[in-house]
């Protein structure tokens, strides 16, 4: 039997979120990408702009601050998203130092349609600059920070809102 009632771990209801939300884009390595996020007037984020290729670019992210995560051994992440039609990944951030580290699944969208994603923990996967990493498996309790990235080679416009992000608990 799984948790009926998952636990929130955000839902956008005001501004203040925003202060533990940022933005990471590929400028940290000289790319060209314009990722931002806005907290709405109707209490959701907003994760949009403009994915460029120039300059060995690619990704546009935006992450939560780290704080301690309720996550352990067969959650599930839930999540509420409109999107344009593209896949983005969720990721999971633990402080190990490991340059451009995380744990990532990605989920496709459906143009300007609301969808709940289902992200379990066991499917996610190490990655380092986009590429797989052999034997990290994922400790739940370590993850500290998690995001939305969006890198899938495409160059353009983006744009996804986020209504809230829970977790079920394993049985």
């Amino acid at each position: 039997m799984t948790d009926e009632n998952p636990t929130l771990l955000f839902d956008f209801e005001s501004a203040q979120q925003a202060a533990e939300w940022q933005s990471v884009n590929d400028g940290v390595m000289g790319g060209r990408s314009d990722g931002r996020f806005q907290m709405t007037s109707d209490g959701r984020m907003r994760f949009f702009g403009d994915l460029s290729l120039q300059n060995n670019g690619g990704f546009a992210s935006v992450r939560s601050r780290p704080k301690v995560m309720p996550f352990k051994a067969g959650d599930t992440i839930l999540m509420r998203v409109r999107g344009d039609g593209r896949t983005y990944a969720f990721n999971l951030y633990v402080p190990r130092r490991l340059t451009a580290f995380s744990y990532r699944l990605e989920f496709p969208t459906t143009k300007d349609q609301w969808i709940e994603v289902e992200l379990p923990l066991e499917k996610f996967v190490a990655t380092s600059f986009g590429r797989v990493v052999r034997n990290q498996p994922l400790r739940p309790a370590e993850v500290d920070s998690l995001g939305i990235l969006l890198g899938d080679k495409k160059a353009g416009p983006f744009s996804l809102e986020v209504d809230w992000i829970k977790v079920r608990s394993a049985p």
